[in-house]
């Protein structure tokens, strides 16, 4: 049993630092800058053995209408309205604003419960404003310092009769799981390492404004991620578990990757590292597209950079409901595609609009398809068999001297991404060309489509070697 527990407060009072400090890892973007948290971000915290759900939200803004501060206001209102208890963070050594004072009163006749914590109170600069907190009228203050570390233990005090209530208490008395069973791959046919019990880690990575929020919001059915005309509006990386047709994804929505040299903003130069490091965690990486400017150069630039990290990857071309020459729109993609990205030959690409929803079932064909050919594993016994007969029809190229390499043996290493190593004489002659021939022999021959293959050419042991 678990609870949930939402962190609001006006912009720049440290929400995003106590995220960060609860979930005991920084992904949430922390800036000096205010507004720089837009959606809401939701983690697993624990606080001393009590684990709880934590909500890290835009800044409570005074705004209406549908400017981006009232779309971030309605996206905090809603994390409100789904939490058991809210803490309303103040910063300390400000004091209480007048709109600290106006959302106190919000909350104040709202039904969810709410704990006024008094952050950055580290050292005597916060007590005039701790003491000044009582005005609010929200019960007395937590002082702490969510960037020190300090008050968590009172943080925890406050919280107990929610985690009591949800039961979200470790019990000492509780037993270990035991270990899970070691995983046997089948060696007799083509398998895969796929565990559809763990959530599948897809990301949707892409240019700014071509739709990566748009597309989650309709993948949740909901308007979860903030979206708008606007570019750029997505900053975090923000992760939802969701389910679809009975297994469990875990989506991550990414801000939108610009050309290096174009970046200069300090919170965009965050935001770019956040989805790096989201793509490097992923399994999937949809990679959303615009019709208008398909695969450009930056598109490239993003797709080679899933490749070199072996993740896989899918194409989904977005606003295709508006495309004049769709036959035209393909052949070029298509062409693209073969010139520009030769080492994931056989890319999954899908026509989608993410506004109505058209196409999004056959792109999550594609995306649980290539998470199988990205986890699948092949028996040593097939690799040998085809080694031999690609090898007898194609010998590498002779060596200075007429001498040829030997290929002796080959075997897949692990899988996600298929990753082989081959046995040969002298691995350091074997020429790259060779080496591609015959990883588009693996594509070809075992169905490995769009996804990125490695291929490590070693040295086979000597057994005559260091005896007399």
């Amino acid at each position: 049993m678990t609870f949930t527990v939402a962190i609001v407060g006006r912009p720049n009072v440290g929400k995003s630092t106590l995220f960060n400090r609860l979930v005991g890892r920084r992904v949430a973007i922390v800036h000096d800058m205010p507004g720089v948290t837009r959606d809401r971000r939701e983690g697993d915290a624990t606080l001393l053995g009590m684990d709880f759900r934590v909500i890290d939200t835009a800044g409570f803004e005074d705004a209406t209408g549908d400017s981006i501060e009232a779309r971030m206001r309605r996206q905090t209102d809603q994390a409100v309205a789904e939490s058991d208890v809210v803490l309303m963070l103040i910063d300390a050594r400000a004091g209480v604003t007048p709109l600290d004072r106006h959302f106190g009163d919000l909350l104040r006749r709202s039904k969810t419960p709410v704990i006024l914590v008094a952050n950055k109170c580290e050292g005597k600069a916060g007590a005039p404003g701790l003491y000044e907190s009582y005005a609010l009228g929200l019960g007395e203050p937590v002082p702490l310092s969510a960037e020190h570390n300090e008050g968590m233990a009172e943080l925890f005090d406050a919280l107990m009769p929610y985690a009591k209530a949800a039961g979200a208490l470790d019990d000492e008395d509780e037993e270990e799981e035991p270990f899970p069973d070691e995983i046997v791959v089948d060696d007799e046919e083509i398998t895969t390492e796929d565990r559809p019990e763990r959530p599948l880690q897809l990301v949707i990575v892409g240019r700014p404004n071509v739709g990566k929020s748009t597309l989650v919001n309709r993948l949740l059915g909901e308007d979860r991620m903030l979206t708008g005309p606007e570019a750029g509006l997505t900053r975090d990386a923000v992760t939802v578990e969701w389910e679809h047709r009975g297994r469990r994804f875990r989506l991550v929505d990414t801000a939108g990757l610009r050309k290096r040299a174009n970046i200069d903003d300090p919170v965009e130069k965050l935001s770019v590292s956040n989805t790096l490091e989201a793509i490097r965690l992923a399994e999937v990486v949809v990679l959303v597209l615009d019709q208008a400017a398909i695969l450009d150069k930056q598109d490239l630039t993003i797709a080679r950079m899933v490749i070199e990290e072996g993740r896989s990857l899918v194409l989904a071309i977005n606003k295709w409901d508006a495309v004049d020459k769709p036959e035209e729109a393909l052949k070029r993609l298509k062409d693209r595609c073969e010139t520009s990205l030769p080492m994931a030959r056989g890319l999954a690409a899908v026509t989608i609009s993410a506004l109505t929803g058209k196409g999004i079932p056959r792109l999550m064909d594609a995306v649980q398809d290539t998470h199988a050919v990205w986890n699948r594993r092949i028996p040593t016994s097939q690799l040998n068999r085809w080694l031999e007969e690609v090898v007898s029809h194609h010998p590498p190229p002779a060596l200075p001297g007429g001498r040829r390499i030997k290929i002796r043996y080959m075997t897949q290493t692990k899988a996600r991404p298929p990753t082989f190593v081959i046995f040969a004489s002298k691995p350091e002659e074997l020429p790259e060309s060779y080496s591609r021939y015959l990883i588009n022999g693996l594509r070809e021959s075992f169905k490995l489509p769009g996804v990125p293959i490695r291929l490590y050419v070693r040295a086979g042991r000597n057994p005559y070697a260091n005896k007399g």
